[in-house]
């Protein structure tokens, strides 16, 4: 009974945000995890890597000199779509430096293969979205990962360097997002 309405209360706050949409996925060779690719049958162009709730836990907590920065978005959250520019304007930016974005789509399994298949393409993304299935999320998901977030809303995002976290739940604007980055790295 507590899974059920658990998954309910995590699904309803997930589509209280607007219909829109969002994801992309990669991860290294250092950051290799049990995965499943994700590709269309007709192109390896799209490939985005689906992660269990655990294999992005311990995704979540790697620490090492790299930043990492994780955005949660799914393709119909309208505030989600919005910020993914800010984000893709700073990956440009920080190509060169120990710095790694993951976007981690929360969209709905029948919706991986065509919305966040095509906003993966068109935003060249795909290497750096994961696929996680919200329905496998629950309570000890959000406690065991984060201080802030319970998972009740997105955009969410999360960022690691070492032992230094920062969490940020809301559509994050260009000037705060470069704020957050330059004081992690520093």
């Amino acid at each position: 009974m507590k899974k059920i309405i658990l998954s309910t209360l995590i699904l309803s706050a997930l589509y209280s945000c607007n219909k829109e949409g969002a994801k992309t996925g990669d991860t290294a060779a250092e950051d290799s995890l049990s995965v499943k690719e994700n590709a269309a049958a007709e192109t390896g162009a799209y490939v985005s890597k689906e992660l269990s709730p655990e294999n992005v836990g311990k995704y979540l907590a790697q620490s090492n000199d790299t930043l990492y920065v994780t955005n949660f978005f799914a393709t119909w959250c309208g505030p989600c779509m919005r910020e993914i520019p800010h984000f893709k304007s700073k990956m440009q930016e920080l190509k060169n430096q120990p710095v790694k974005f993951t976007f981690i789509n929360l969209d709905d399994k029948s919706e991986w293969n065509s919305s966040v298949k095509s906003f993966a393409q068109q935003n060249d993304l795909a290497k750096n979205i994961i696929l996680l299935d919200g329905q496998q999320l629950d309570q000890t998901f959000f406690a065991n990962n984060f201080k802030q977030w319970d998972g009740g809303s997105i955009p969410f995002t999360y960022m690691r360097k070492g032992d230094k976290t920062d969490e940020y739940l809301g559509m994050m604007t260009e000037e705060v997002l470069n704020s957050k980055i330059s004081t992690l790295l520093k």
